[in-house]
């Protein structure tokens, strides 16, 4: 079994007062009063600038995350989702349209333009049918990322995710060790 281990810091550069988990974590303010940076020991995480697994998203591994902002966060961490290794197939349902409407198309391996290779000009909502998956808002994996497990997710919107346009995503298949 692959352990999963994440230090947060206080302040940039692994300073400051510190907090270390195995597991998800809603809200750091029971902590820390902020958190500037981070270290992955073991394991992935998705790690978020709102409460509750909401707002900007960013994807860590094994290693050490010294600022915040380098990882697109608008403000500090203030939660953390553990990502458990997933083995077996991968499949994830998308739709044109909220609610899972529209077109629609179902992907088992990762889609680097989604617009380009299938031919559906959004992706407003999804079920993931296995797997962990990763979306983001630019082709070719960039930009602002969306973390998804198993569940159907009606609306981005209501995950805290306004205006970000789904245009690639790719399978959390590493084991982050």
């Amino acid at each position: 079994m692959i352990k999963h281990d994440i230090i947060f810091y206080e302040d940039r550069n692994f300073q400051g007062r510190s907090y270390e988990t195995s597991s998800d974590c809603a809200d750091m303010s029971s902590y820390l009063s902020r958190c500037l940076s981070c270290r992955v020991e073991s394991g992935c995480f998705m790690v978020y600038d709102r409460t509750n697994y909401m707002g900007n998203q960013f994807f860590v591994r094994r290693g050490d995350y010294s600022d915040y902002q380098r990882m697109g966060m608008s403000d500090c961490i203030r939660s953390c989702r553990m990502i458990p290794m997933h083995r077996g197939q991968f499949r994830i349902k998308i739709f044109e349209q909220e609610n899972m409407s529209g077109q629609s198309n179902e992907l088992q391996e990762d889609c680097e333009n989604i617009p380009e290779r299938l031919r559906m000009s959004e992706c407003l909502s999804c079920s993931v049918l296995d797997g962990h998956w990763l979306l983001f808002e630019q082709p070719s994996f960039r930009g602002k990322m969306i973390y998804l497990r198993p569940g159907e997710y009606r609306s981005f919107r209501d995950m805290g995710i306004n205006g970000t346009r789904v245009m690639s995503m790719k399978r959390i298949m590493e084991s982050c060790s």
